[in-house]
C-alpha cells in the first residue's frame, strides 16, 4: 500500500517526525515485497507440482500405449521389455503423487496461510494511515484558532478542539508504536516459519529421486539384455533405418 497525503489540512507543526515515517515506510516497504513474493512462489511451487503430475501421468500414458501397440502380440521380447517400462512408469507416478501431496501439505498450504495474513497486516496499516489524517485534521484546526485573537468564543472553540485531538493523537501514537514495534518482528519471523517448509521440500525430492534411482536402475537391467552403448544402439538404429530407406515403397521418385 502506498499513500498521498491530503494537501488541505494540513497542521504547521510536524506531527511525525521524519525519521519516524522513513523508518514506517522502509519496514512497511519490507513487507510489501516479502507478500509479493509469498504469493509468486506459492503461485510457482502449485505451477511445479501440476506440471510434476502432468508429466507421470503422460509417461504412464505413454507406456500404456505402448503395451497396446501389436507388436506386444508377435514379439515377446518386446512385450516383457514394454511390461517392464509400464511398471516402471506406474511406480514413478505412485512415488510422484506422494512427493506432490507431501509438498502440498509441507509447502503449498503453509504458503497459502501465511499469505492469508497480510490483508490484516495491510487494514492495520490504512487504519493507521486514517488515523494521522484525522489527527492532522485536527492539529490544523486547533492551529487555526490557536492564531485568532483570543475571544471567549474563540477559547471555547479552542478547547473544544484541543479535547477533540486528544484521543486522536493518542490513538494514532498507539496504532504508529504498535506497527513500528511489530512488522519488523513479522519479517524476521519468517525465516522460523518457512525453514520447516523448506527442509519438509528437500527431503520430499530426495526420496522421491532415490526412489527413481532404483526403479530406473532396475528397469535398466531388465531391458538392457544386449549391454550395448548408446553410441552402438544409434549406430544399429542407423543402419535399420537405412534398411528401411532403401524399400522401394519410400524411395525418392
Amino acid at each position: 500500500m502506498s499513500w498521498i497525503p491530503f494537501k488541505i489540512g494540513q497542521p504547521k507543526k510536524q506531527i511525525v517526525s521524519k525519521t519516524v515515517e522513513r523508518d514506517f515506510e522502509r519496514e512497511y516497504d519490507k513487507l510489501q515485497k516479502l507478500e509479493d513474493q509469498t504469493k509468486k512462489l506459492h503461485k510457482d511451487m502449485k505451477k511445479s507440482t501440476e506440471a510434476d503430475i502432468a508429466m507421470s501421468k503422460a509417461a504412464v500414458k505413454i507406456s500404456a500405449d505402448l503395451l497396446s501397440n501389436p507388436l506386444c502380440e508377435q514379439d515377446q521380447a518386446f512385450l516383457d521389455s514394454m511390461t517392464a517400462l509400464d511398471t516402471a512408469m506406474r511406480r514413478m507416478d505412485s512415488f510422484n503423487q506422494e512427493k506432490v501431496n507431501q509438498i502440498q501439505k509441507t509447502v503449498i498450504d503453509p504458503l497459502k496461510k501465511y499469505s492469508g495474513v497480510f490483508p490484516s497486516l495491510n487494514m492495520a496499516v490504512k487504519r493507521r494511515e486514517q488515523t494521522l489524517q484525522d489527527y492532522k485534521r485536527l492539529q490544523s484546526k486547533v492551529e487555526k484558532y490557536e492564531e485568532k485573537e483570543k475571544t471567549g468564543p474563540i477559547m471555547v472553540k479552542l478547547h473544544q478542539a484541543r479535547e477533540e485531538l486528544r484521543p486522536v493523537r493518542e490513538d494514532f501514537e498507539a496504532k504508529n508504536k504498535q506497527l513500528l514495534d511489530e512488522m519488523p518482528k513479522f519479517y524476521h519471523s519468517r525465516i522460523d516459519y518457512f525453514q520447516p517448509s523448506f527442509e519438509a521440500l528437500i527431503r520430499a525430492q530426495v526420496v522421491y529421486f532415490t526412489e527413481m534411482h532404483k526403479i530406473f536402475s532396475e528397469l535398466t537391467d531388465q531391458i538392457d539384455q544386449a549391454g550395448l552403448t548408446d553410441e552402438q544402439r544409434e549406430r544399429e538404429n542407423e543402419a535399420k533405418l537405412g534398411e528401411l530407406r532403401a524399400l522401394s515403397i519410400v524411395a525418392d521418385d
